[in-house]
């Protein structure tokens, strides 16, 4: 389902205005929805609203994007981030998402593991009942990756390559050089269990499922911004 920006944007500057606050390491989301977080940090940073807020970023997009709105970049040599702020594919009831369908679900997950507080912006049409409506992206190493999708298709999903433009010879890489397979399965009763399971999977860097990671998420709708506690 598609997502309304002005949703999106409205939900970023409610989670940016309550949680960032000035001398903080921010960690920095990659995708449309944290777009909108990064761009408010620098209007905040600009005005003098907030002060010497630093971030640490999820995609060499997202560094770009920090540099041009101001916003002073660190990485986890250097600190640990005290929030991040993420956006997501999906959210259930529990704050269990799937994210990585903008391509950087390994950083995004490393950040969000190093930073003390993940917090998720997202339009209501990213809540869903269970998680699976659409795919699970998983971040595979490129050597033998036609082995890792054969095992990864045992755990009851069809796996596809993503690539670019349909093109088979020019496969989407991630900032660290690896592929993305999209996953999907007829249904995900128990994120948890999967998540376990993909991470067995030699191959398998990491995939889309956050699960306990995300305390807080700002959800916006037509009339309102709703802030949901894991």
């Amino acid at each position: 389902m598609k997502s309304d920006p002005k949703k999106l944007r409205s939900a970023a500057n409610a989670a940016v205005d309550a949680r960032v606050q000035s001398g903080m390491i921010v960690g920095l989301g990659t995708g449309s929805t944290a777009s909108w977080a990064v761009r408010r940090i620098g209007e905040l940073l600009s005005s003098g609203a907030l002060e010497n807020v630093r971030g640490i970023p999820t995609s060499e997009t997202t560094a770009r994007l920090a540099q041009e709105v101001g916003i002073p970049l660190l990485s986890l040599a250097e600190a640990r981030p005290e929030i991040t702020i993420d956006g997501a594919d999906e959210i259930d009831p529990n704050l269990a998402l799937i994210k990585g369908r903008g391509g950087a679900l390994l950083r995004e997950k490393i950040v969000a593991a190093a930073s003390g507080t993940l917090i998720v912006v997202a339009d209501d049409s990213k809540l869903v009942d269970a998680l699976g409506r659409d795919f699970l992206p998983v971040e595979v190493e490129p050597f033998g990756w036609e082995s890792t999708l054969e095992a990864l298709a045992s755990l009851g999903c069809e796996p596809e390559r993503r690539l670019i433009d349909g093109d088979s010879k020019n496969p989407f890489l991630t900032d660290g050089g690896h592929y993305t397979v999209d996953c999907t399965f007829p249904s995900i009763a128990d994120p948890a269990g999967l998540e376990a399971e993909i991470r067995c999977i030699p191959g398998a860097l990491e995939c889309g499922l956050f699960v306990g990671l995300a305390q807080t998420a700002f959800v916006a709708s037509d009339d309102e911004t709703v802030v949901m506690q894991a």
